[in-house]
């Protein structure tokens, strides 16, 4: 019996592939760097759905722009629950309240999600919601929803860099989640609900918030390596290194660098998290010789988002905003096949008494 699944191919896909040996991230037949930062997460998005959605998208950036703006007008007056809610539940409670009996349910999931992550981010703060800009593009209307204000070139490619790094990866666990939900012919957005809520879990997408508090608590680049290896001893994991499936580094890490590359000097803490980058890795490499541990998304994430003024109550509905549109991917591949996922248990309890 195999723990956790692992090594137990459960569906077939054509939408990612994850080489853990290798070090490699294939969405749609390309390999991750041939996409994340230079080709828009509308048209991403119109690549990863070739041939699930029959009618074709001619125009991503406006079928998305529309979506946002329609889902808008169901989502806003829901704003005022959100007080007491972290960003996540919030975003939550908001995508649970869209109807399953909507047209279009591809592009409305994943407007919703962009609408929904921005509205929830602000509401947690006690902000009122944005109306979106059917005309902008995904990620820049999104940082707009969430700031209320203009948002720099530099900045939008920052975030739309991070939406394609993270729109697939294989089987994880709320994907997995979100094709359970869509074999039982539930519905998209009942399956993105439930892809959310898996990816609410400190295991999966709540992970890249502790990486800001390890950078808080190091402080100073000069405390960086004696910190770090005080927590090693002290038998803590390091937060943005190493992967489970990983066994080189991380390719996300890789492109999400270049992308907080774009935005160093400002005022943020790049070059700071740089340094403790550096440090961390000759850290690992003395303390646990033999064992690759490398730079993973999450280090990165971290400081990418963070530079982009996103709190980190917010960074999990990020990830669930370029997620999304990879849950629906699956949950229209998963629902073709026609048959639900429905593994077996080892029954290990006691057994009743036998009769006399």
């Amino acid at each position: 019996m195999t723990i956790g699944l692992d090594d137990v191919v459960a569906a077939e896909t054509a939408l990612s592939h994850v080489d853990g040996e290798a070090g490699r991230l294939i969405i749609g037949g390309h390999d991750l760097e041939e996409l994340a930062g230079r080709v828009a997460f509308e048209d991403v998005v119109a690549m990863l759905w070739s041939g699930l959605v029959p009618e074709g998208i001619a125009d991503p950036q406006a079928l998305l722009g529309n979506a946002r703006v329609r889902v808008y007008g169901h989502l806003a007056p829901l704003a005022v629950r959100l007080a007491g809610l972290t960003p996540v539940e919030g975003m939550r409670l908001l995508l649970s309240s869209l109807p399953d009996a909507e047209d279009d349910h591809p592009a409305l999931a994943v407007g919703a999600a962009g609408v929904a992550a921005a509205v929830a981010v602000r509401g947690a703060q006690g902000l009122g919601p944005v109306e979106p800009d059917a005309g902008a593009g995904h990620a820049a209307d999104i940082l707009r929803m969430m700031r209320n204000g203009p948002v720099a070139a530099d900045e939008v490619q920052g975030l739309d860099t991070y939406l394609v790094t993270v729109i697939d990866h294989g089987l994880n666990a709320s994907t997995f989640t979100a094709r359970v939900v869509a074999s039982t012919q539930a519905g998209i957005l009942s399956s993105v609900v439930a892809g959310l809520c898996a990816l609410k879990g400190p295991l999966h997408g709540g992970a890249p918030g502790p990486v800001l508090d390890m950078l808080d608590a190091i402080g100073r680049v000069e405390n960086a390596e004696i910190w770090l290896d005080d927590a090693i001893a002290r038998g803590e994991r390091l937060m943005g290194f190493g992967h489970r499936i990983y066994r080189v580094r991380d390719p996300r890490a890789d492109v999400l660098k270049a992308a907080v590359g774009r935005l160093k000097g400002k005022d943020n803490r790049i070059a700071f998290a740089e340094a403790v980058e550096a440090a961390a890795l000759k850290v690992l490499e003395r303390r646990k010789p033999g064992r690759r541990l490398d730079t993973n998304v999450e280090f990165y994430t971290a400081v990418l988002l963070d530079a982009l003024g996103v709190p980190r109550e917010g960074f999990t509905p990020l990830f669930a905003a370029g997620r999304t549109a990879g849950w629906v991917a699956h949950a229209i591949e998963q629902s073709r096949t026609g048959r639900i996922i429905r593994p077996q248990s080892r029954y290990v309890g006691a057994w009743p008494a036998q009769a006399a």
